[in-house]
């Protein structure tokens, strides 16, 4: 009766984690195995039986019969007057099969066994769940939160698996109360001790990517290509695509009638503005086009440094840097080149560099994060407005103007 109370108990991690038949005898027989050698040294000579479905186990010790008093392996061997307690006409030279019940392990072995097996279980559990996810990695998932920490949120899918958002892989803007749905990638999946660590993102370029394979059909059905994203999650974001169909508008099926098919991506990403372009082999063309919405006069490229300098009228600056300098920031990561900014017509401008004597070099870089290398791109901006744009003080911007200005009308 002990061997089908225990089997019993067993069988209830097979309906729970859904293990197959033949992975549960294996792992059953391992477990024992395991306890017989505990107790005898070998367990080469046991045959294990097992029916997980009906409960039964059985275990037989196979040994040789050999004369009293010659016996020298227990466990291999038997005297002939103890296997004729078993069968009285047993003969010297013949084997031997004795069930060997699990009362004959000691209770404490029995424990030992079972956490052994619940063990080996969630091992071979934790290891399942590693694959499937490892094979959906940066593929889109959906999981319910499940609580919320300070550094993290913490999800559920529909089997129970733990899923971690990091705060640094969500959209600025994210809120999430318990029971909402959440849709990201998976973007890593490890293991840490036997316990898989299953991380989601909602900031990566490929969660935006795979949105498009979902929303879009053309680009679901390959018909239009996702050639590179990149982000600044929450803010604003560039997709470049491609069409090998020349009936085919790829920027136009992918924004749809008056944004009508792009409308749920954005939502998703917290309002974030999504420009689509058309991808060009054409380094030129596509450093003009990444810039967008400005219009571009011209552009000259040096490829050996990887730089663009990209000439516009005044009017089109601010459209090419973006607020923040979002814009321009991510024309250089779309294309490759690191793009410099100049005003068509105006002949007369210094490199912010230049006054590098008189400015701090950490207030240059703090114009130019926002676009801004020469006199001239400051001069023509409100103090104001310099303020808002950067972490510098009204009274260092005021200072740097009154320098720029000195420095152009000698």
């Amino acid at each position: 009766m002990e061997n089908i109370a225990l089997i019993e108990s067993f069988s209830e991690f097979k309906d729970d984690k859904f293990i197959d038949r033949v992975t549960l005898m294996a792992i059953l027989e391992d477990v024992f195995r395991n306890a017989l050698k505990k107790k005898f040294g070998s367990d080469d000579n046991f045959d294990i039986i097992i029916n997980p479905d009906k409960g039964d186990l059985e275990i037989w010790r196979n040994r040789i019969v050999v004369e009293d008093g010659e016996v020298e392996d227990e466990n291999e061997e038997i005297s002939l007057t103890e296997a004729r307690k078993i069968e009285p006409d047993f003969e010297v030279g013949e084997d031997v099969s004795e069930e060997v019940k699990l009362i004959d392990l000691g209770r404490r072995a029995i424990l030992a066994l079972r956490q052994n097996l619940i063990s080996k279980i969630h091992e071979h559990d934790n290891t399942t769940i590693y694959k499937h996810f490892k094979e959906l990695e940066g593929e889109i998932y959906t999981a319910e939160v499940h609580h919320i920490r300070h550094k993290a949120v913490i999800l559920l899918d529909d089997e129970g698996n733990e899923i971690i958002l990091p705060k640094d892989r969500q959209i600025p803007s994210d809120f999430f109360r318990k029971g909402d749905n959440v849709r990201g990638i998976i973007e890593s999946v490890e293991l840490k001790g036997a316990k898989p660590s299953i991380i989601m993102s909602r900031s990566a370029p490929k969660f935006l990517e795979q949105l498009f394979f979902q929303e879009i059909p053309e680009v679901f059905d390959g018909l239009i290509t996702v050639k590179k994203v990149v982000r600044i999650p929450g803010e604003k974001a560039k997709v470049a695509v491609d069409s090998y169909d020349d009936r085919i508008d790829p920027v136009g099926a992918c924004v749809g009638m008056k944004g009508s098919r792009i409308h749920g991506i954005v939502r998703e990403l917290g309002n974030e503005n999504i420009d689509v372009i058309n991808w060009t082999a054409n380094p030129q063309l596509l450093v003009t086009r990444a810039l967008s919405p400005a219009r571009v006069s011209s552009v000259k490229l040096n490829d050996e440094k990887m730089t663009a300098q990209v000439y516009l009228k005044p009017e089109e600056v601010s459209k090419a840097i973006g607020r923040g300098g979002h814009n321009i920031r991510l024309a250089g990561q779309l294309t490759g080149y690191e793009i410099d900014v100049f005003r068509e017509g105006v002949e007369e401008d210094v490199e912010l560099t230049e006054f590098k004597d008189e400015i701090d070099a950490w207030i240059i870089e703090e114009f130019k994060k926002i676009g801004m290398d020469t006199a001239r791109s400051v001069l023509e901006q409100d103090v104001s407005d310099l303020v808002k744009r950067t972490d510098l003080e009204e009274e260092t911007i005021v200072e740097v103007v009154r320098i720029l200005k000195e420095e152009l009308e000698d």
